[in-house]
């Protein structure tokens, strides 16, 4: 018995010495040092530098569906005409989840970091979030791109053949 009181009055201290008192807080990543609040660090850029604004569509906007179901996976219709500065709204229907990606190498050179900016609800580079819910959507906003053509699919399903081409005029 006096054993066991002894291991239980060392476990007693062992996590009464790891547990308790004041947590401290490290504030040397986000509080500056005085007088350098206004000067970035030597090589980094600001934090707005080089980003794009979004640009709304100026024009109409497209509808497409993303589907899946006893058809296959699919967007309907895949391939799409609009004119610059229009919109292209993704809304999911069935078969989630989707989401709309584009690809870097099938969309006109130079028009990676404006494209991004225009995508309502990106998750990675080129990428909208997944849409799992009926009637959720993701626009894309084709203003302040050239002409061309913009290829895209859901990642999730492009091995189904879920792909497709938005066509600016």
């Amino acid at each position: 018995m006096r054993f066991y009181g002894l291991a239980l009055l060392a476990g007693a201290a062992v996590l009464g010495a790891c547990g308790g008192g004041d947590k401290k807080t490290d504030t040397t990543a986000t509080t500056p040092a005085p007088g350098a609040a206004a000067t970035p660090a030597p090589g980094a850029a600001a934090p707005a530098a080089g980003a794009l604004a979004k640009m709304p569509a100026t024009g109409a906007t497209h509808e497409v569906k993303m589907i899946g179901d006893e058809k296959g996976y699919r967007f309907d219709p895949a391939n799409i005409t609009v004119k610059a500065g229009d919109g292209v709204k993704f809304v999911m229907v069935s078969g989630g989840p989707h989401n709309v990606s584009f690809d870097p190498t099938g969309i006109p050179a130079g028009t990676q970091a404006q494209l991004n900016a225009n995508i309502s609800d990106k998750m990675a580079d080129l990428q909208s979030t997944m849409k799992q819910n009926p009637g959720e959507s993701v626009t894309v906003s084709f203003a302040n791109v050239p002409s061309g053509q913009y290829n895209y699919h859901c990642v999730p399903h492009l091995a189904m053949g879920m792909k497709g081409v938005v066509t600016v005029q």
